[in-house]
């Protein structure tokens, strides 16, 4: 399918209409009006996000496998693990909290990701799969609700006051999520909207 010269993206942060035409690796197309990066294809297309992807979710398994945290204070000794936290909310009855917890820091990424995975791949194979566009969607309206980046910020505080109370031993788990959270960042960064439309397009003709 051939490409048009000029077409018309909306803003993610204005909804202003802007006509981008054709860019070379390495340039950009930004809003004329907030100045929000529109568009920036990488030379290397697809391999980057799809780099990133793999290792965040070899990542995403060891920080679900391991201890996250350890607290020490007054003779008790308490392991933390991701899934636990949930299962625990839910033994005590919460349910929807339990859902609140896990789903944006471990579920809506995991998700995120093999949406990611389910897209690029066919496309750098040239595969015509029907689940191309429903998936783009997806990924785009999942990006919204991912808390990874929170998530790791919210422990982090938490620790400087659980610091003063319990000793606290950094387990596999919270340097594997503080990878993934690196590299799930990194992949959604590198993956240019625009092109990735364009691909899918070029798949689906």
């Amino acid at each position: 399918m051939d490409v048009p010269s000029e077409e018309r993206i909306a803003c993610i942060e204005c909804d202003l209409l802007v006509q981008v035409g054709e860019l070379r690796g390495g340039q950009r197309a930004g809003c004329p009006r907030c100045g929000k990066t529109l568009t920036a294809p990488a030379a290397d297309g697809l391999t980057r996000p799809l780099a990133f992807a793999l290792a965040a979710v070899v990542l995403l398994v060891a920080a679900n496998s391991f201890p996250f945290l350890e607290l020490k204070a007054k003779g008790l000794d308490q392991v933390m693990t991701l899934p636990r936290t949930a299962i625990e909310l839910y033994r005590e009855g919460y349910a929807t909290l339990a859902v609140l917890v896990l789903g944006p820091i471990v579920g809506i990424p995991a998700m995120m990701l093999a949406t990611m995975l389910a897209l690029i791949v066919p496309i750098r194979r040239r595969l015509r799969a029907p689940w191309l566009v429903p998936a783009g969607r997806l990924l785009f309206f999942l990006s919204p609700w991912s808390m990874v980046e929170v998530f790791v910020i919210g422990v982090l505080v938490s620790l400087v006051k659980i610091g003063a109370m319990a000793s606290v031993v950094l387990g596999i788990s919270f340097w594997a999520y503080v990878g993934f959270a690196v590299c799930f960042t990194a992949s959604l960064s590198s993956l240019d909207r625009l092109e990735l439309w364009r691909e899918i397009e070029a798949c689906a003709s």
